[in-house]
């Protein structure tokens, strides 16, 4: 379906609590132009009501192939800054947003497309997937958050090798290197599992991973624990938890098992 609200380059279909957000420019292999960008800003500042989870999935065989280039030549200097700055505040609005998201990762995972699918919060890979960071062949340097959160799945070397020599990860490269957490065959299907899996946890749980976690992951240790703390409180503390915890007592909730 189309949304008033979304540019035609994204297509958003809804099954229950699970949001499909699908990129849509197969003709360019889902590169990223500015409309795009804002429109997934737009999107994940509001979310659909009712909307517990979103797999963000792309039209045709590749998942992004990154920037829109034909947009970047009529930028000056400061024009390309506040570029940038407006793919960090749209990627944020992603990875610190309401709502937890599944990415599909199939063939081009490229530039501004890695960018985005580092964002997501839980990554699914196809074999035909394979990641580059082409900017240091052309002159450039990354711009949409590579440089904060690539490193953080993969390390500052690999990332740096990646940029000096053009070098390409290929589906299980990425996944050895940590670029996805799953490698599958069917994608989408793999994805659509997770998202109700997780559109079933408590509100508060997923509050808790999206935005304390990443925050207590970057704090000193003293001040981690003391928001862990608070966290936990307010979790357990819950109505839910409680209905949870005594369902799992009363043996009406399944333990964990392989």
């Amino acid at each position: 379906m189309t949304s008033p609200l979304l540019p035609p380059t994204l297509r958003l279909e809804l099954r229950d609590d699970v949001a499909v957000l699908r990129l849509a420019r197969p003709e360019k292999r889902n590169a990223l132009d500015d409309a795009t960008v804002l429109g997934i800003e737009s999107f994940f500042g509001a979310p659909p009501p009712g909307v517990k989870a979103v797999v963000l999935d792309a039209v045709g065989d590749h998942f992004s192939a990154g920037l829109d280039l034909s947009e970047l030549t009529e930028r000056d200097a400061f024009e390309g800054l506040e570029h940038s700055m407006m793919w960090h505040r749209a990627f944020e609005r992603l990875e610190r947003g309401r709502v937890p998201v599944v990415a599909v990762l199939k063939g081009a995972v490229v530039g501004g497309g890695l960018e985005l699918a580092a964002a997501a919060h839980i990554r699914v890979a196809e074999p035909s997937a394979f990641y580059a960071l082409p900017e240091g062949q052309r002159g450039l340097f990354v711009g949409g958050g590579a440089s904060v959160r690539v490193p953080r799945l993969i390390g500052a070397h690999r990332m740096a090798d990646m940029m000096l020599t053009g070098r390409v990860l290929d589906a299980d490269e990425g996944q050895a290197a940590g670029l996805s957490h799953y490698r599958v065959e069917n994608g989408l299907e793999h994805a659509l599992e997770l998202a109700r899996k997780i559109a079933a946890n408590s509100p508060i749980t997923n509050f808790a991973v999206l935005q304390a976690l990443p925050r207590i992951a970057e704090a000193n240790p003293a001040e981690g624990y003391l928001m862990e703390a608070l966290m936990a409180a307010i979790a357990g503390g819950s109505a839910e938890a409680k209905e949870r915890m005594q369902a799992f007592l009363d043996k009406r909730a399944g333990k964990v098992g392989r």
